[in-house]
């Protein structure tokens, strides 16, 4: 045992000054904020990464969606969203994923329209055995492929099953699909400019104990695009309420802190745009009375 006289305190605390000034001069960074999968328990970051022009032409952008995908899993997050549909992604994402090393990390989501070929090509692109989530895509052959879905699980090659839209028209077959289906998964649109999932789907994803996640947070990229809206336009004064400094944070807050959302899905390609974005996973999130602060607010905006 040390004697802890004067002398060996006085060496303790110069080590630990030393130390200090070795250390990085950047304090880390908060843990990001998780929710539950109802079915299971396990938790989500509640910010994921939506891959759909995960398909790049050059180096340079195949290089770029490399560091989103290492820096996404170092900083805690942990969804990547993927489908066949998506051109090349798949096979970019196989990839990436293996010369970064860090699949254990992820929680890697594919979709599934037609047969069980298509989900074992998905198995080979992405280069992995088993996948985290498989989503039927816009509900094709949703009652078909479920069935084959849960046969998958039952294996062990598949975790999680759920279903997806990203267009307002599908929610009444989303609705019958949730009421007639056990799912773990759904994934829809929702935004601060499009709520329309919070009248009756969310609400039931709820009550069913389905977990959710968004896609399009920000409106996609059409004249829905939120960024649009607000172009030229200074953060408000209430976003600090929020621990939000940015317009990509506000809209994200908004999203995930509806009690029915588990993670958000944005795309993102470059590496200061998930850096931007995983601020919405830190801090405060709204709380009831914020959003409907934020929803008159959004009302009120001209255009």
């Amino acid at each position: 045992m040390l004697r802890f006289d004067r002398r060996n305190a006085v060496k303790l605390f110069v080590g630990a000054a030393c130390a200090a000034q070795l250390a990085p001069s950047i304090a880390a960074e908060p843990t990001l904020l998780t929710k539950k999968i109802p079915k299971t328990g396990e938790r989500l970051p509640v910010i994921g990464v939506g891959t759909n022009n995960y398909s790049p032409t050059t180096p340079d952008e195949r290089e770029a969606r490399k560091k989103v995908l290492e820096a996404l899993t170092r900083n805690g997050a942990r969804v990547i969203d993927t489908a066949p549909a998506y051109r090349e992604s798949e096979r970019t994402i196989g990839e990436l994923l293996k010369e970064i090393g860090n699949r254990e990390q992820a929680f890697v989501a594919t979709k599934i329209t037609s047969t069980e070929g298509m989900l074992e090509e998905s198995f080979r692109r992405l280069q992995v055995n088993t996948l985290d989530l498989v989503q039927v895509h816009n509900l094709i052959n949703v009652t078909a492929l479920l069935p084959l879905l849960r046969a998958k699980v039952a294996e062990k090659k598949v975790r999680y099953i759920g279903v997806t839209t990203w267009t307002d028209d599908q929610y009444p077959e989303l609705a019958q699909t949730l009421r007639r289906e056990t799912l773990d998964f759904v994934q829809l649109d929702y935004s601060l400019g499009n709520r329309n999932a919070a009248e009756e789907l969310l609400p039931l994803a709820a009550e069913r104990g389905v977990a959710v996640l968004v896609n399009v947070p920000f409106g996609g990229r059409r004249a829905t695009n939120l960024f649009t809206r607000v172009r030229g336009q200074a953060v408000p004064d209430w976003a600090k309420e929020i621990d939000a400094s940015t317009w990509a944070q506000i809209f994200l807050k908004y999203v995930v802190s509806h009690p029915a959302v588990t993670c958000a899905i944005p795309g993102m390609t470059q590496l200061a745009n998930l850096e931007d974005n995983l601020g919405a996973a830190r801090g405060r999130l709204p709380d009831a009375a914020m959003r409907k602060k934020m929803e008159a607010w959004w009302d009120a905006l001209p255009g």
